[in-house]
Order: C-alpha cells, then sequence, then structure tokens
C-alpha cells in the first residue's frame, strides 16, 4: 500500500491532498469464487502535522471507498514548510509520508 501527497497553495492556504492505495474492504462483500465473506479491512484513523506539529486527526471506516482521496486544508504553510501525514488501519497496517511543500 503506498501513501501519495500533494499539495497547492494558494494566498494563505494550502490544500493537501491526500491519496492511499487500500482496498478499504467493509465485511459485507462475498468472494465471487470462494463465495466466503471478505473480511473487513479499512483505514481507521489519518492524521496530519505541519512541521511536526499534528493540525488534524481524520477518523475513517468501512464505508469510505477502496484507494481513498482525503483534502484538506491548512491556512499558515510556506513553501518548504513539512507535511506529515500517517494512518492506521483495523489490521494494524499502518503508513506515513512526509513530503515539503513546493
Amino acid at each position: 500500500m503506498t501513501t501519495k501527497i500533494r499539495t497547492k497553495s494558494a494566498n494563505d492556504e494550502t490544500e493537501i491532498l491526500v491519496r492511499v492505495d487500500h482496498p478499504m474492504e467493509d465485511g459485507q462483500r462475498v468472494d465471487p469464487k470462494t463465495k466466503a465473506r471478505i473480511a473487513p479491512h479499512f483505514i481507521q484513523k489519518m492524521t496530519f502535522a505541519l512541521n511536526g506539529k499534528e493540525f488534524a486527526v481524520a477518523d475513517l471506516g468501512p464505508t469510505v471507498s477502496k484507494d481513498p482521496l482525503v483534502k484538506i486544508k491548512v491556512r499558515g504553510a510556506k513553501t518548504g514548510d513539512r507535511i506529515k501525514v500517517a494512518w492506521s488501519d483495523n489490521k494494524g497496517i499502518t503508513d506515513e509520508k512526509d513530503v515539503a511543500i513546493g
């Protein structure tokens, strides 16, 4: 699973787009070959930090679509500042990505 971050700044606001390659299974689907229910597998929490200081937390769940795209805005960020996004899912898988605002 990969995490991709894009930033776009205008005036005093920076838009942060985060896309995570993740199956986001809700536990309701059935495998067409085996007829077995596919186990739930979804992102539970995503945190956002600017220069090491956490400024937002998103609680996700099984109703979010596959490969979610999350958009958030922050004020006061400048070119070169660091944005870090970390997430964890219900199976204990985690990932984080750190990028500079361009």
